[in-house]
């Protein structure tokens, strides 16, 4: 709703010029690129810092807030208290609150509620939506006179979308595959309300970037009348999303009424091998073999106080450059690089240099100069030695679980280099190997060569792995969810799944004129070649239809068509992975600082949503393509779903078959 109808001529809410925001319906600075918007300063940054203010949140919004900022951001804006809406809070009438809830019936009684009769609980309510209120919100408002007077902004803020990185986020429905694909999902209240609340958070991602979408979605049946109802769940995403942004282009101001931007919407059967095959970049390795808890990982550092070591924990985030520079590397090149950090770092930080020397050779002059450099030694080290440690972990899993031998068979299987034999050989040279490692293979020799691992074959290659029976189960659940044969073989000369076969039974054949630099980097995911596909405007309209036409020469010519002036508005931030030297030898440091001022002339967008999960490898390929097709892409999911979590997903539901 824009905010014209809630400030209409027939619903006056009093508002300072000074305090007056308006609707949210873009973001207008980023602190981190594309995705982390300063929220906080956009809802308060009509407030003065001596203006002591309460934040009020529901369940959803904090979690919002949380993946967009950090309490110290809440808090530099003068919010010296954040609670949560549904707890019980004690009345504070001498202050302001700043609601910043989802617009469910609920929370606009509990908020009437707060700030209604004689003695509300706070002063002034700034009230923000994080998505569209329904039409009867405001006659509900205006019934109470009491709360009218008492509200100093009512908003739509348009943010309801959770940021992984600066170029992902996801929608938060972790079980979008049972909700939408089950056996019970068609015409349940799951099923609605699943896809209404994706489409919304997934609209209020264009409406805080501003971004206008040609949307393009997966086609599984060969044409409408022989698509079942879950072959449709694409398109009916895709319909919610387009109303959103018709909507959006009469009620947010100075919202682009053409296309800005290319908008892809899949589904997890695109790529069945991506969410089980070891993916072997340093932060894939850390979410599938090392135990953390989301991002954070625990580890013991020095007392400050010179006792027992402490426990303190880290977040592998976008405010750490080492994480920065590491995460999409190779697990072998991203250990010889933090080795080589750390050599430099001894040798020429002044600290460690003087540290090195016997205490009795130390000048005055010289203890100085390490007084001087500890703080940002000990900073540095502290850093460096927390992926030190990680690294260290990840390669004695890797040689204790013998992945080598076992990545190369799942690549091998995956190009048509292996087969059955080769598989037979394994298991019986592993018998004792770890059970989810095992599983995970025979989940690709399933797609790869489903002939020989159905049926009596099946539980033959279960029986020689030594895994129960039931994991069965789980290995047809991920079939199902697979596109059905007969339909691939009835489309002819586009892209399909398979590519074109240099093999019987290879899933991906070698990308020409990319060479392997590193053992078990020859993966990729198919949302690479996609996107590729994206960017050349060559996407067989068979398989992937369009939900509205492009109007303009975005759809027809793509980025490079467009004028200079087009281009200069259209620039984007890009993220910096490269190497970056400073004085003393650590060269993560101005990672964060390029980060946010490099800035390149880019073409227009490339978003892409897989409903039903998203992998780290799929998130790898936006960061490399953005580089490579200089288009920033943004990737999007209702989660980001690592192999244990894919394979939870897999036991505990069940899935009807696409016919």
């Amino acid at each position: 709703m824009h905010p014209s109808a809630i400030s209409s001529p027939s619903f006056q809410i009093p508002i300072p010029t000074s305090c007056r925001i308006p609707v949210v319906g873009a973001v207008t600075r980023c602190r981190s690129p594309i995705l982390k918007p300063p929220l906080m300063e956009e809802i308060i940054r009509c407030f003065v810092k001596s203006l002591v203010t309460v934040l009020i949140m529901d369940k959803v919004t904090m979690k919002v807030m949380s993946s967009s900022c950090k309490m110290a951001d809440i808090t530099d804006q003068g919010v010296s208290l954040v609670e949560q809406l549904f707890k019980r809070r004690e009345p504070m009438p001498s202050m302001d609150a700043i609601y910043y809830i989802q617009p469910t019936y609920e929370n606009l009684i509990m908020f009437m509620s707060d700030m209604s009769g004689r003695e509300p609980l706070y002063k002034k309510a700034f009230v923000y939506f994080c998505s569209p209120i329904p039409k009867d919100f405001i006659p509900r408002i205006k019934a109470d006179s009491s709360i009218v007077s008492r509200i100093g902004a009512l908003r739509e803020m348009n943010l309801e979308y959770y940021p992984i990185d600066n170029q992902a986020f996801v929608t938060d429905d972790e079980r979008a595959l049972e909700e939408l694909y089950g056996d019970e999902a068609e015409n349940s209240r799951e099923f609605d309300l699943s896809l209404t609340t994706m489409a919304t958070r997934i609209a209020t991602v264009f409406a805080s970037l501003k971004e206008h979408p040609i949307i393009r979605y997966s086609v599984k049946g060969a044409s409408e009348s022989t698509s079942t109802f879950r072959d449709l769940v694409p398109k009916k995403l895709a319909s919610a999303i387009s109303d959103h942004i018709n909507t959006y282009k009469t009620t947010i101001p100075k919202f682009p009424q053409t296309e800005t931007c290319e908008f892809l919407i899949l589904d997890r059967s695109v790529d069945l091998v991506a969410p089980v095959i070891h993916e072997w970049t340093y932060e894939a390795m850390c979410h599938d073999l090392v135990d953390l808890d989301g991002n954070k990982y625990v580890m013991e550092v020095p007392s400050k106080s010179g006792g027992d070591p402490e426990r303190k924990e880290f977040h592998l985030d976008d405010n750490d450059p080492v994480w920065l520079e590491m995460r999409h590397l190779h697990i072998a090149d991203a250990s010889e690089r933090l080795s080589d950090k750390m050599d430099t770092l001894m040798s020429k930080n002044k600290a460690a240099q003087l540290q090195q020397k016997d205490s009795s050779e130390l000048s005055t002059r010289d203890i100085q100069k390490m007084v001087q450099a500890l703080p940002e030694y000990n900073q540095q080290m502290e850093k460096l030695s927390l992926h030190v440690e990680i690294a260290g972990k990840i390669n004695a899993k890797i040689s204790e679980d013998g992945l080598r031998d076992l990545g190369q068979l799942e690549q091998d299987l995956v190009f048509g280099d292996a087969g059955n034999k080769e598989l037979i050989e394994y298991l019986n040279e592993n018998e004792d190997g770890n059970d989810e490692n095992k599983l995970r293979l025979l989940m690709i020799y399933a797609l790869a060569d489903p002939e020989n691992s159905e049926g009596e074959k099946g539980a033959k290659l279960m029986e020689l792995a030594n895994l129960p029976h039931g994991d069965m189960r789980i290995i047809d659940n991920m079939r199902l969810l697979e596109v059905p044969k007969k339909v691939k073989q009835e489309k002819k000369g586009g892209f399909t799944l398979k590519f074109d076969r240099k093999a019987k039974n290879a899933l991906r054949k070698d990308r020409q004129g990319e060479e392997e630099t590193w053992a078990f980097f020859r993966f990729f995911p198919v949302l690479e070649e996609l996107l590729e596909k994206v960017e050349k405007h060559d996407l067989p309209k068979d398989e992937f239809e369009c939900m509205n036409e492009p109007s303009g020469v975005l759809g027809v010519g793509g980025h490079g068509q467009k004028s200079a002036a087009q281009q200069s508005r259209r620039s984007r931030r890009t993220q910096a992975h490269g190497k970056y030297a400073s004085d003393d030898g650590y060269t993560s440091e101005s990672v964060l600082k390029n980060a946010a001022t490099d800035l390149k002339h880019m073409g227009q967008r490339i978003f892409v949503f897989i409903i039903g999960g998203a992998t780290r490898s799929e998130m790898r390929v936006c960061h490399k393509l953005t580089s490579k097709l200089r288009r920033e892409i943004v990737l999007g999911s209702t989660s980001i779903d690592d192999p244990p979590q894919y394979i939870t997903v897999l036991t505990l539901h069940s899935f009807s078959i696409f016919i």
